[in-house]
């Protein structure tokens, strides 16, 4: 485990955006090997391996990379003096922008990977798209509020990374039941 901190250090300092698009790929697929392996209960006859390839490449590729630069956007210019009000806008910006921007994206991408048409994406996203919403804000403002308050800017998606683990295994069995009911 302590050469995989000394390796997340050593990069995170010289690629951070990088580093942190490996780790959330990494944790998305970690995430859907949950929902598979444990939840689910598929054995390795059922398992749906490309699945979990899309889910780690969508972490890898799109949220690794958003999820980064997002922090660096509101770290930047958010510069509002008076620390609690600033904090209060950063959760509010993430969590009426980027939240709904997010899931609306990982369910479209996931559509679109599994080869859906355009009526079954509209149909999936009726479905599920406002359920995972307010689920999200059952979660996600508490965690970003301890989150933007005590942790610095690089190690940021690292915290949301660790608790996306069971929010990943959540949203992997959220769209695969959008996808099991458009058919």
């Amino acid at each position: 485990m302590s050469v995989f901190i000394s390796w997340y250090k050593y990069h995170l300092l010289r690629r951070p955006i990088l580093t942190q698009s490996i780790a959330t790929g990494i944790i998305f697929t970690s995430g859907d090997i949950i929902a598979q392996g444990f939840i689910e209960q598929r054995g390795h006859k059922t398992y749906d391996f490309s699945r979990t390839l899309r889910l780690g490449g969508f972490g890898a590729l799109i949220a690794g990379p958003s999820g980064a630069t997002w922090y660096r956007i509101l770290d930047k210019y958010i510069d509002i003096k008076k620390p609690f009000l600033a904090l209060l806008t950063r959760v509010t910006l993430d969590q009426t922008i980027y939240a709904p921007s997010f899931i609306a994206t990982f369910l479209s991408v996931q559509s679109i990977l599994e080869r859906q048409s355009k009526e079954q994406i509209v149909k999936k996203f009726k479905k599920v798209y406002l359920p995972t919403l307010i689920n999200n804000y059952k979660l996600w403002p508490t965690v970003q509020l301890l989150n933007f308050y005590f942790i610095p800017l690089n190690h940021r998606l690292l915290v949301v990374n660790t608790v996306a683990l069971g929010w990943n295994t959540y949203l992997s069995i959220v769209n695969k039941r959008g996808s099991d009911i458009v058919g």
